[in-house]
């Protein structure tokens, strides 16, 4: 693991939020102010192969990183695109339902819930 690598890891384990990898690059530069916005992409997808944390394609959105490397669902904010992690235990059934019903090996499933979080359902506007 390289000292930049670490430090990635560290940041983005300090934040509770999904940042994207801009954000990660504005929270790295604060410890290594040379480091650059490909670096930092480079090194996030080099932990998200490496399993020490998640990547996550959310509908249409850009890129975002999860310090949880362990299987969960997410919700996202249809307005401000806001990520948290969904209460709820990944659902293994509905892969192991799939294994006889299909040709296709199973690698895994992605479950994205849609809604306004807390903020937005305050303030009227478009959803």
């Amino acid at each position: 693991m390289t000292q930049q690598r670490q430090i990635i890891l560290e940041e983005l384990r300090q934040v509770n939020s999904h940042p994207s990898a801009d954000e990660v690059y504005e929270m790295v530069r604060k410890r290594l102010p040379r480091i650059s916005l490909g670096t930092v992409y480079r090194n996030l997808e080099i932990l998200s192969e490496l399993g020490e944390i998640q990547k996550l394609e959310l509908g249409g959105d850009l890129k975002r990183f999860d310090r949880n490397p362990i299987k969960h669902y997410h919700i996202r904010c249809m307005r401000c695109g806001r990520v948290d992690d969904a209460p709820i235990a990944p659902l293994n059934q509905i892969e192991n339902e799939l294994y006889g019903a299909t040709v296709y090996t199973i690698i895994g499933h992605r479950l994205e819930f849609e809604g306004l979080c807390p903020q937005c359902s305050k303030t009227p506007g478009k959803s």
